[in-house]
């Protein structure tokens, strides 16, 4: 019998995935959730893995959020029936959005203003097809939607009401939360997100609509939120992972993130105090997320085989091909002899899982157990 794969005989740069910690994470979710009495709706951007999706809902077909319509027909083929479209829509997208209903999917669309909805009716009428929509609320500033106060609320449900849609709700992303750093602020921005939500929601049935569906979300405000009376449903997806944001935010420890990226070292500059590593930003992605945090976390934390951060090390610098590896902040090198294996832990799991496309997946140890597919695309 052939020996089993173990993670140093991978070829590298590759995506390594915890599946104990995504467990433990996606359980830790659930007991929050249940305790204030409101359901998930996964996003599964994140992952973008039925086989992952599978693991934190436990095989449930349960409702899923989606960030674009290519991620909508991979978990549709997959199974999942009632799925949130949750960006904002345009009459392009509109007939891919379509065939999903032809082809029996419990879609829900979003937009955010009175062009959208007249564009989305527009093509309703035209095409004798009826959506269910949510409406954007902006609680925080953060991208994209209403005021909770906006007067077009209204106007935007009876323009989408007339044209045979049917407005569910209302829905908002506290994106803010991102720039937290402490319980305090935490439990600030997911008060400020269930209220706005909840105030846009009265101002739709004041005005005659029932706006049954509360939806909102993100890994940080659904792990702080205290209490979400009225509040149906809560989204979020980094949770599955976690990542160095995260950590940052301080939602999560650095023991609890389940992504890495297995790289090898292939030289260094020891008077630089570089070690070279064959993962740069095709693999790690660009992204600096922990730039704008108290700790600064480079392109990635370098950690050994066993997930375990070593020293002060990260990936100061990428290019396409190459990571350098160095102390945070300067020092002596750290001697890592050629052909060493490491595990970069990441900065932002949703971009760095973007650059693969599929998961060795593993269970607190070396052993590879498995190589799940994720894809990619719009």
């Amino acid at each position: 019998m052939a020996e089993p794969r173990t993670l140093e005989a991978l070829e590298t740069p590759c995506l390594a995935l915890d599946r104990g910690r995504v467990a433990a994470n996606a359980a830790r979710v659930a007991r929050h959730l249940d305790a204030l009495g409101v359901p998930l709706r996964l996003h599964v951007k994140t992952a973008k893995s039925p086989d992952v999706t599978a693991l934190v809902l436990g095989g449930v077909k349960a409702p899923i959020t989606v960030s674009t319509l290519r991620e909508a027909e991979a978990f549709f083929d997959a199974g999942y029936r009632d799925i949130l479209y949750a960006v904002g829509i345009d009459a392009h997208k509109l007939p891919r959005a379509q065939a999903l209903l032809a082809r029996g999917a419990r879609l829900m669309l979003l937009l955010d203003g009175l062009p959208a909805a007249r564009a989305l009716a527009e093509y309703c009428r035209r095409t004798k097809v009826a959506f269910r929509v949510l409406i954007e609320v902006d609680t925080d500033g953060h991208r994209a939607g209403l005021a909770s106060t906006d007067p077009q609320l209204p106007v935007i449900a009876r323009t989408l009401q007339e044209a045979g849609c049917t407005v569910e709700g209302v829905l908002t992303h506290a994106g803010s939360s991102y720039q937290c750093g402490d319980a305090d602020c935490l439990e600030s921005v997911a008060a400020r997100e269930r209220d706005g939500a909840l105030a846009a929601a009265r101002a739709l049935r004041a005005a005659g609509f029932s706006a049954p569906v509360v939806s909102i979300g993100s890994t940080p405000t659904a792990l702080a939120a205290r209490r979400l009376d009225g509040v149906t449903e809560v989204r979020a997806g980094v949770y599955v992972f976690f990542d160095l944001v995260m950590a940052g935010v301080g939602v999560c420890r650095i023991e609890d993130i389940a992504l890495s990226v297995l790289a090898t070292v292939i030289g260094a500059q020891p008077e630089r105090g570089w070690t070279l590593i064959d993962a740069g930003w095709m693999a790690l992605s660009r992204d600096r997320g922990t730039a704008r945090q108290r700790l600064d976390q480079g392109y990635g934390v370098v950690c050994d085989l066993d997930g375990r951060p070593i020293g002060d090390l990260v990936v100061t610098e990428t290019n396409q091909e190459h990571g350098i590896v160095a102390r945070r902040g300067g020092g002596a090198a750290v001697p890592l002899p050629l052909g060493t294996r490491v595990r970069i832990l990441p900065n932002h799991a949703c971009a760095t899982g973007a650059q693969h496309a599929r998961y060795y997946v593993v269970d607190g140890d070396r052993t590879v157990q498995g190589c799940w597919e994720r894809f990619a695309g719009w």
